[in-house]
């Protein structure tokens, strides 16, 4: 019983209607990172309802197959690309012809994101460890947001960085290649947002608290603690797509 009413205080519940959704997001063109699990798939599978257009990249090339048959079964024009984004070969490669293949894009919601727990002296022959987390929460993102950038202003569209809200606070040991990730990324998002704002292109960043997911859910101690459902944030980065504000944080990340 504590443990309900600690959780409706610090996880709110959160949802957002199929209406308004399908008053923003129909017949747009959405691309989506990390969509085949966790909360890209929550933010597919909304999606989906509301009749967007999708474009979805992952690894897992089955499962995207599996919501792009979905997509088509409801109406929706879909495409997908299974990529690894911790290739930097691969995908600047694929970044190039990226480029052309959608004049419009409405919404990027930069999703893919690695989680790793590992203390610096532990790491000491691990630099792995450092390029790869980088190479997903933040080039990635960078690179993708470089190469639809055209796209994005063509439609006036928007850049949507799903961040920690851990990245907020002093850091806690064990963390440091995830904190410096999610770290690069803030930055570069608040300096994209004054630029691309005269461009017209709008980027938002949500500083998300604990969401249970196959990725954070690895880590034992965060199986039972109080925490958000990927459906849950799924509705945090649709509200915050479809409002004016730069960020999402929780009310007590004051």
């Amino acid at each position: 019983m504590l443990n309900d009413i600690w959780k409706h205080i610090v996880y709110p519940a959160k949802s957002v209607s199929d209406e308004k959704l399908r008053c923003t997001f129909e017949g747009k063109w959405v691309v989506i990172t990390g969509a085949s699990s966790g909360i890209g798939e929550a933010l597919t599978l909304k999606l989906i309802k509301a009749k967007a257009r999708l474009f979805l990249i992952a690894r897992n090339e089955e499962k995207l197959k599996s919501l792009c048959d979905k997509a088509r079964e409801n109406g929706c024009e879909e495409r997908f690309k299974a990529i690894d984004l911790r290739r930097r070969d691969e995908l600047d490669a694929w970044c190039e012809t990226l480029r052309g293949e959608l004049p419009e894009v409405s919404f990027l919601f930069c999703n893919a994101g690695k989680s790793i727990k590992r203390s610096i002296s532990s790491s000491i022959d691990r630099m792995h460890d450092f390029d790869r987390t980088m190479d997903l929460n933040y080039r990635s993102m960078v690179a993708l947001s470089l190469a639809l950038m055209p796209s994005l202003r063509n439609a006036g569209g928007r850049i949507v960085y799903t961040s920690s809200v851990s990245s907020r606070y002093p850091f806690a040991p064990g963390w440091s290649a995830y904190h410096a990730s999610k770290c690069a990324a803030n930055a570069w998002c608040r300096t994209a947002r004054r630029e691309n704002k005269m461009l017209g292109v709008k980027v938002q960043v949500a500083y998300m608290p604990l969401v249970h997911t196959p990725m954070a859910d690895v880590n034992e101690s965060y199986k039972n603690l109080p925490a958000y459902s990927a459906d849950e944030a799924a509705c945090i980065l649709l509200k915050l797509a479809m409002g004016n504000k730069f960020r999402y944080k929780p009310w007590w990340a004051l």
